[in-house]
């Protein structure tokens, strides 16, 4: 019982640093958020409505202010995971997080990486999912293969839903859309084992 009190005022906590820093005036919202309240109120409610969807697909959530506190906010991951080894194939973030003082070894061997860290196209609200595309370097590759992904995304690339996420990379790419683009949506997980779902 315990457990789910903290479980809770956590989650309350990060909503409201949310509603904070974007500068919303409304009150949490009570539950989920309807499909039409979502497509109809743009803002702080996809953030909201992207973090409680992503969190109920156990996926973890972490906002921050700015570059230099997500970095801290990673330093502090890193010390309690005992992790040395990140991978990032993006060379103005390794650049950005080398800056900002990260304190683990930014590497190019995949294999022996501890986690992987990538930028992603479009977040969206409606399935808690994170869109990749063959233009983020190694994105597909990093976010497959390495035993953890951090995605590091920015509140203006949360979108409603895949529609809205599609027309925002038309926008972007034109007649140059990526050859590949994949819809990440929580943990990887399979139940072909005698039917028991399994989460990596």
């Amino acid at each position: 019982m315990k457990k789910q009190k903290n479980s809770t005022t956590a989650r309350e906590q990060i909503l409201q640093r949310i509603n904070q820093a974007v500068g919303a005036s409304a009150s949490l919202p009570s539950g989920q958020i309807s499909s039409d309240e979502l497509l109809h109120n743009p803002g702080a409610d996809l953030l909201l409505h992207f973090a409680e969807t992503f969190t109920n697909l156990q996926g973890n959530f972490s906002f921050c202010l700015s570059v230099n506190e997500f970095v801290s906010q990673l330093n502090a991951l890193l010390e309690s995971r005992q992790w040395n080894k990140i991978y990032c194939a993006e060379p103005l973030l390794r650049g950005s997080l080398t800056a900002a003082g990260l304190s683990a070894q930014i590497t190019d061997d995949i294999g022996g990486c501890d986690a992987a860290i990538t930028t992603v196209e479009a977040l969206v609200a409606r399935t808690g999912s994170m869109v990749l595309s063959s233009a983020i370097p190694k994105g597909r590759t990093a976010s497959a293969y390495a035993p953890v992904h951090i995605a590091l995304a920015y509140a203006s690339q949360v979108v409603a839903d895949i529609g809205s996420a599609t027309q925002m990379l038309q926008q972007r790419y034109g007649n140059s859309i990526p050859s590949f683009i994949t819809f990440a949506t929580g943990p990887s997980r399979t139940a072909d084992i005698e039917k028991t779902l399994v989460t990596g």
